[in-house]
């Protein structure tokens, strides 16, 4: 497998939900790491979710409070993701949280003959 390292980065400046990572076709992703940062004076809460291919919708965190100016690791374990899911986020209040995932993309390798 060929193997590539990125991070997705969002800044949650509405409170609407936003796709943070989409894992291409005929790839899978491991998130190494899903960090949230809260550079505002109060306290913020966040959902994360991840839908598969069927459009189910799974709630990995649910009303995950952030303290103020605080950053944290959602993560105690890698996620892994196959194709086409979807990892999304919603921050209750607007301009207050960033969020950052740290994934490796492996893809097969192509056989020749």
């Amino acid at each position: 497998m060929a193997n590539a390292f990125i991070n997705r980065k969002i800044d949650l400046t509405t409170t609407d939900t936003k796709t943070l990572y989409t894992v291409p076709s005929a790839t899978a992703a491991i998130v190494k790491s899903l960090l949230v940062c809260n550079d505002a004076g109060s306290a913020c809460t966040l959902v994360v979710t991840l839908t598969d291919t069927s459009s189910n919708v799974f709630k990995l965190f649910n009303d995950f409070s952030v303290d103020s100016n605080t950053t944290t690791e959602l993560l105690d374990k890698p996620l892994i993701m196959q194709e086409s899911e979807v990892l999304k986020v919603t921050a209750a209040d607007a301009n207050e949280l960033h969020v950052i995932a740290s994934i490796m993309e492996a893809k097969p390798r192509e056989v020749t003959t």
